[in-house]
């Protein structure tokens, strides 16, 4: 009977053995890479700002404008 419990323990602890290995071998396949688009961050900053100025343009154009507006929505 302890045989038995042993048995199952050591199979279980493979199991995680198993399962760790091939968590480490997914996590080694992402690895993180800094962001090298060749712009610095204040130019970052820059492209950001202007993206979130354009979208927000848009959103005030759609709600004062409707359907017509562009945004591409359903029509209802």
């Amino acid at each position: 009977m302890i045989d038995d419990f042993r048995q199952r323990n050591s199979e279980r602890g493979n199991q995680r053995d198993r399962d760790r290995e091939r968590a480490q071998a997914r996590a080694g396949s992402k690895t993180k890479q800094p962001r090298n688009d060749g712009s610095t961050p204040e130019q970052r900053r820059e492209r950001d700002a202007k993206a979130l100025q354009e979208k927000t343009a848009r959103k005030a154009a759609m709600a004062a404008g409707g359907i017509n507006a562009g945004g591409g929505g359903k029509i209802k």
